[in-house]
């Protein structure tokens, strides 16, 4: 698992929190001190979250669970996209398409849509069309592909979801907690941190804090999924093939040693 570092997390800027008349008392439990009207968060009880978080998300990753990155504002969206990216992680980092969680069904009739369409266009099926009309279907496409893009392969609702502002993702926080999600975030001191399940308290508006913790969340998920993975390898390779074979002939070979019943005399003529 990856390493927390102190050093680090003061560098990224994480310890930064808001002004003092916007914190929230349920903060209280992380905030160091307040210095010039700013609150100064506790990077130990960071470092430690954090790692709690870390060993969670490695056993996500472990095994095969979907894990969501949300991160729409705009300091996150590019850091919360290619985290994501790198370790085959799902996203929505253009908006929060409501309902998502709770009504995934109908969502998934427009992912199933965009994938349609981009197979469509891919294989030439839209050459039968009038220019005019192939060019609306590539542009709802380019837009459907900013709203969707980041979870064309999501199968149904994930089994973690990861938000960067629970402030500004309070729908997707009321959602995931209707399907009873897990809900992993970096919490602020104007955030009741007692709203999710696995907070971590940080700064939320620094790109260097966001980047920091995304990118340590989304490292750990990719080192389990190869964990999990070389695992079921490994599970294959000790059943081998010729060993159920060999297996066959031994069993039959005990059916055949079996002594057979003796029949009647017969009698003599």
């Amino acid at each position: 698992m990856q390493n927390v570092s102190l050093k680090e997390l003061l560098e990224a800027g994480c310890h930064f929190g808001h002004k003092v008349e916007r914190w929230h008392p349920k903060a209280a439990t992380f905030i160091y001190a307040a210095k010039e009207g700013v609150h100064i968060i506790d990077l130990a009880k960071t470092k430690s979250a954090l790692e709690s978080v870390l060993a969670y998300v490695e056993e996500l990753g472990k095994t095969g669970k979907a894990l969501l990155f949300v991160g729409t504002k705009r300091q996150a969206k590019g850091v919360v996209t290619e985290a994501a990216k790198s370790a085959g992680i799902f996203y929505l980092t253009n908006r929060w398409v409501g309902g998502f969680l709770t009504n995934h069904e109908e969502v998934k009739k427009n992912i199933e849509k965009l994938n349609r369409m981009k197979k469509e266009s891919a294989d030439g099926s839209w050459n039968q069309f009038p220019k005019h009309e192939r060019v609306q279907l590539e542009k709802e496409t380019r837009k459907m592909e900013r709203i969707y893009g980041g979870v064309t392969a999501l199968m149904g609702v994930p089994s973690a979801i990861y938000i960067v502002d629970i402030k500004k993702e309070a729908s997707a926080v009321r959602e995931a907690k209707r399907k009873n999600i897990p809900i992993i975030a970096i919490v602020d001191t104007n955030t009741d941190p007692t709203s999710v399940d696995y907070p971590v308290p940080a700064n939320d508006d620094a790109v260097g804090s966001i980047k920091y913790i995304t990118e340590k969340i989304a490292g750990v998920y990719g080192e389990g999924r190869k964990m999990g993975e070389k695992g079921k390898e490994e599970g294959v390779e000790k059943t081998k093939p010729s060993d159920v074979i060999n297996a066959v002939p031994e069993e039959k070979e005990k059916v055949e040693e079996k002594p057979k019943k003796k029949g009647r005399p017969k009698k003599k003529v």
